[in-house]
């Protein structure tokens, strides 16, 4: 069943340009017509404040979990591993949500169902990829799971002639070669190559102990042939390289993956061939570990990775991450040495546009204000505390004046002192970001975190996008750390200091 969940844009922007002129009447009327002025611009700040969702896909019938996006005629359709977490046998179907905005999407529903019985390879299903051939008609390549089964894992094939209605194809089942693992053997993504005229196929499994990226090829999508190991793991973890894609971009070829291990982060290469040499850059991450299995796709003009942050066990914020829960997309932005940037997506900045007011709460005395520029004296914990995100938001900030010792942030839902429970933590002498579920971000651990060079800047234009229970921080247009966050919206925020001189400008948020 379709359940579209759209953004009251275009209902904003007509009641932002249909004001009624004053004047032509009598008192009575014209203080009227005031009245019905500010109702009506009531009404706009809060149909925009309930403007949901715009950042992530949320929650419907599953959670969601390994996408797998497929780029065509204006749309992007995110093929995703839906977590329906209802405790039958057979799990992860595959769901379809289509957008052109990144802003509404559409929710298709199931489109692959899992296997009837224990008896069938996939009884659960898991990753792959969406292509379409050359004379028009589509076709999956997914993972068949079965923990009976040895081996555990095969790629498996259906087709069909409009993405909804996929009928499998049996037949052209495989497993792995004796070279690789035989339970290790999963999400296939497949692209065509012109300069060999067939088709690859790129599968995740083990090869002497470690995790190996192997190539097979085509002519008819149908058989596949073994072309032995592309891409072997080059971080020494000896980690599986779960769900990678290969594109052509910008004139540069990008492959990426997930490590399972240790980090469970998104990792690229570069190259300027198809068949590599591929090239770890410096900074070779895209997020942290609240995003995990993104996925490269373009749209011919700009590049984007699709991924997921997951819920927390329990639903509670001091929890580690569980498995799936809602999309998540960055844009990324080319540099001329061929590396990527994550930045926040165009469409949702120009979408997320209405000013909203920022007044604060709460300012510790030792703070001065003025306007939307805060700075604060260096004195143990500062904080300004504003009211409570509710429904999407924006918010944007340039930080300077920082010191080398020094610790500053954002922080949510603060305790009965103005301690907030979750923070985002900028440490200039780690050369890091944080993120913390606990109030305590002196003695304990971050649960996610990324590098992140303070030397040379003078300050750092910050985007934070909040929706859904879900945080992405977007640092000088270069780096990311996304963040599930449940009281996000619906609890005071602040930004805050310890022993900080740091100085806070242009602070403003937007629906």
């Amino acid at each position: 069943m379709r359940r579209m969940i759209c953004m009251a844009l275009a209902a904003v922007l007509l009641l932002a340009g249909c004001a009624t002129p004053s004047g032509g009447g009598s008192g009575g009327e014209q203080e009227q017509t005031q009245e019905q002025a500010q109702v009506q611009e009531q009404a706009q700040v809060e149909e925009a404040a309930a403007w949901e969702p715009v950042t992530v896909f949320p929650k419907t019938d599953a959670f969601v979990g390994d996408t797998m996006p497929y780029y065509e005629d204006g749309t992007m359709n995110v093929f995703y591993l839906a977590d329906q977490r209802d405790g039958k046998t057979g799990y992860h179907p595959w769901g379809l949500i289509r957008t052109q905005d990144y802003c509404s999407f559409e929710d298709m529903g199931i489109v692959i169902p899992y296997g009837d019985t224990i008896q069938d390879q996939d009884i659960a299903l898991g990753t792959g990829c969406v292509i379409k051939d050359r004379s028009g008609g589509y076709h999956a390549f997914y993972t068949g799971h079965n923990d009976h089964f040895a081996p555990k894992e095969a790629i498996m094939h259906a087709t069909s002639s409009d993405m909804l209605n996929w009928t499998k194809v049996p037949g052209d089942t495989f497993i792995a070669s004796q070279e690789y693992s035989q339970d290790d053997f999963r999400d296939p993504y497949v692209f065509y190559v012109e300069q060999e005229q067939c088709y690859w196929m790129l599968v995740v499994t083990r090869s002497q102990g470690s995790g190996v990226i192997v190539k097979y090829t085509s002519k008819d999508l149908s058989k596949w042939e073994d072309g032995g190991i592309f891409f072997e793991d080059d971080m020494g973890y000896g980690t599986n390289m779960e769900c990678p894609t290969l594109l052509q971009f910008g004139g540069r070829w990008y492959l990426s993956f997930s490590d399972q291990w240790p980090d469970r982060v998104v990792h690229y290469r570069i190259s300027d061939s198809v068949n590599g040499p591929f090239v770890k850059p410096e900074r070779d991450t895209v997020d942290g570990n609240g995003f995990y299995a993104g996925r490269l796709e373009t749209d011919g003009e700009h590049l984007y990775v699709v991924g997921w942050n997951g819920t927390k066990f329990d639903h509670e914020d001091e929890n580690d991450y569980d498995w799936a829960g809602n999309m998540v997309v960055h844009q990324l932005e080319q540099q001329p040495d061929g590396t990527l940037r994550p930045v926040p997506n165009e469409k949702v900045v120009a979408a997320m546009s209405h000013a909203l007011t920022l007044e604060p709460v709460l300012m510790t005395d030792t703070v001065t204000a003025e306007e939307n520029s805060f700075r604060l004296k260096g004195d143990q914990y500062e904080l300004v505390q504003f009211q409570a995100l509710d429904g999407t938001t924006r918010l944007e900030a340039d930080v300077s004046g920082w010191g080398e010792e020094d610790l500053f942030g954002l922080a949510f839902a603060p305790d009965t002192e103005n301690v907030g429970a979750m923070n985002y933590v900028f440490h200039p002498k780690e050369n890091r970001v944080e993120f913390f579920n606990t109030d305590n971000i002196v003695e304990m651990d971050a649960q996610s975190f990324i590098d992140f060079d303070f030397s040379g800047r003078d300050s750092i234009h910050i985007t934070l996008l909040i929706g859904d229970g879900v945080a992405t921080l977007y640092l000088d247009n270069e780096a990311a750390l996304t963040a599930r966050m449940y009281r996000s919206q619906g609890t005071n925020w602040q930004i805050f200091g310890v022993n900080s001189g740091v100085k806070w400008d242009n602070v403003s948020i937007f629906a």
